[in-house]
């Protein structure tokens, strides 16, 4: 997210530059060479976004040191700016009196503002030659100690070997899927299983896939573990070693030398007389039906293919052949408490002991009847102390971004968030500044966006359409969840699950993308550049220096005697470019205001 993070503020600030050239005509040389050092920085940016896998402590380092650095740049000249909007305020005979009288404060600002471009080139330029000296700017380089490419198929592959008692609240899913594997439907069918992660996709299939009445309907039965990254040529080569060892033959060493021709023609030669069961289990590409469909025969035999996947545009689309889709669902709270004590208390045959109850219901009721979560946080607790159990409830947000025993859920559930393009990941974590259980209006969240320059300019598409477009893929990713839709059936109001937006406020906080307040304290990380308040009292803290460097604010009273009682809003206040207050009782603003040469959009009410 570093990469991508900074990249919004660079190509801000190459425009930023653009349009102020003219006023800091005096340094114009700073100016050019600030534009290509920036050009440069972006290129490296966008291309780092787009690789897989861990990266450096060293890297990291060096890419949080140059978006610090751009955000600096970025106040600079936003200041500027605003000073020059003060300044050719009124009429003519009026900017005449101040250009007279402010005259050598604004020779003072210029020389100022040409002094800190100089200074912030020269940071550059070191920033890089260090990264350059250390070794730290090449893209391949790895914490080999925690990346491991194949884990993800590991851990796919893992649910096969998960038992019926370590399963809860899927036995009327796995009868409806049974009945449609093993049905009197000759024309082969594709069915496609989709969640977000976590959600219990794989683990579903894979108890179903391996039964032995499922194992007898089937000629041929192979699971293949596609992901994101995948070489079609060595899936196929996995299918035909597995043809082999199931007619009990040893694999020949030519396989390993097969040409894609020889490989298809083998697996399309032996399947086509055989009714056959494949699972191709998280599967993230929109293309892959295309290039594994070739070697799967159509016919008459009943055979049957299983896709389990995160994105609802993968699935396959129902041209010749029959096709459905099942949506994996939360579990009900019935199961979910189920789940969690069946992890917590497995050995205690009295399940939950009543001094426990409201702890371990709060806990469950966080997870939002995700099975992952609620498995993962049942087995930190299981050999907790009740101030153990106390310590975890009271900092629960805490624990999910932090505590080693639950980063495996944090690496599942952001998958597809790694997946995401830069624009998308800032429309993503942007998302995080509305309150846990929010439903946010579809209409407000794309002027949003629209005001805050995430969206990627098309030619010929309106902003709203590309807007809309980004809206769909996060909820077809199971990244944004939708509460309820309109008459046309478009998503009217959306939320975020709880445990991602916990993921999604850490990754903000670290880049400084965004910040959540209760307005007591302002807002205590420096550089912060969008702040979400939730009002309990009456007024805000003003916050000072760190106040001045919003970008964006966000107040929400939710207390109902706040909402009779709140009325001031914080001070320091000049570059805000977004200003929403439809959730807060603010009949009137300050003069400051007046003076908002940066504020896009500002809500009252949607």
């Amino acid at each position: 997210m570093a990469s991508s993070s900074a990249d919004l503020v660079i190509g801000k600030l190459i425009s930023l530059l653009q349009n102020e050239a003219s006023s800091l005509r005096r340094v114009p040389d700073e100016i050019n060479e600030m534009k290509l050092l920036l050009g440069s920085m972006r290129s490296f940016f966008l291309d780092a976004d787009h690789r897989k896998g861990a990266i450096s402590q060293s890297r990291k380092d060096w890419m949080k040191n140059l978006r610090d650095l751009a955000y600096e740049i970025e106040d600079t000249i936003d200041a500027f700016t605003y000073h020059e909007s003060k300044r050719q305020r009124g009429n003519n005979f009026k900017r005449f009196l101040q250009r007279s009288l402010h005259f050598p404060v604004d020779l003072y600002v210029r020389h100022e503002v040409a002094a800190k471009l100089q200074d912030f080139n020269k940071r550059m330029k070191s920033i890089t030659e260090r990264a350059s000296q250390f070794g730290v700017q090449q893209l391949e380089v790895r914490d080999t100690s925690r990346y491991d490419p194949n884990w993800k198929n590991r851990w796919s592959e893992s649910s096969l070997f998960f038992t019926d008692d370590d399963l809860v609240g899927v036995k009327k899913v796995q009868h409806e899927l049974l009945g449609r594997l093993m049905d009197e439907e000759p024309r082969r069918r594709v069915i496609s299983v989709v969640g977000m992660g976590g959600s219990g996709k794989t683990t579903l299939v894979a108890n179903t896939f391996k039964k032995q009445s499922v194992k007898q309907h089937f000629d041929f039965c192979t699971w293949i573990t596609v992901s994101g990254q995948y070489a079609i040529e060595e899936l196929f080569r996995s299918m035909v070693k597995e043809v082999y060892e199931q007619r009990k033959e040893e694999v020949p060493m030519q396989v390993e030398t097969m040409s894609y021709r020889v490989l298809v023609e083998t697996l399309v030669q032996y399947l086509q007389s055989r009714r056959y069961l494949i699972v191709l289990d998280d599967v993230w590409n929109v293309q892959f039906w295309q290039e594994i469909n070739i070697v799967l025969p159509e016919g008459m035999r009943g055979s049957r293919i299983v896709l389990t996947t995160r994105k609802e545009d993968v699935a396959p689309s129902p041209y010749g052949f029959v096709s459905y889709i099942h949506q994996i669902q939360p579990l009900r709270k019935n199961d979910a408490w189920e789940l969690f004590c069946k992890r917590a208390f497995a050995n205690d045959l009295a399940g939950c002991p009543s001094y426990l109850d409201s702890f371990a219901r709060n806990l469950i009721e966080k997870c939002e009847g995700l099975p992952l979560a609620i498995v993962a946080l049942g087995g930190l607790m299981s050999k907790k102390s009740t101030a153990e159990w106390m310590r975890v409830h009271d900092n629960l947000n805490w624990e999910l971004s932090n505590n080693p025993a639950l980063e495996f859920v944090k690496i599942i559930s952001l998958l597809s968030y790694h997946d995401l393009s830069f624009q998308l990941k800032h429309c993503f974590l942007y998302c995080c500044i509305f309150p846990e259980d929010y439903e946010i209006s579809r209409k407000r969240l794309i002027r949003l966006w629209m005001a805050e320059d995430f969206l990627e300019h098309v030619n010929d598409v309106a902003p709203e359409v590309v807007a809309e477009n980004y809206l769909m893929e996060l909820i077809c990713r199971g990244l944004l969840q939708v509460k309820n839709r309109n008459f046309c059936g478009r998503p009217k109001h959306i939320k975020m699950h709880d445990i991602l937006r916990e993921f999604a406020l850490s990754i903000s906080k670290e880049e400084k993308f965004v910040a959540v307040s209760d307005g007591k304290k302002g807002v205590e990380e420096n550089g912060i550049r969008r702040c979400s308040i939730e009002v309990t009292h009456k007024e805000l803290n003003p916050g000072g220096k760190e106040t001045s460097q919003l970008r964006s604010l966000f107040i929400f009273v939710v207390d109902e005697i706040s909402k009779s009682s709140f009325t001031k809003l914080p001070y320091g206040l000049k570059l805000l470019r977004v200003l929403d207050l439809e959730d807060a009782p603010i009949n009137e603003l300050s003069q400051e205001f007046g003076y908002l040469f940066n504020l896009r959009l500002d809500i009252y009410s949607i």
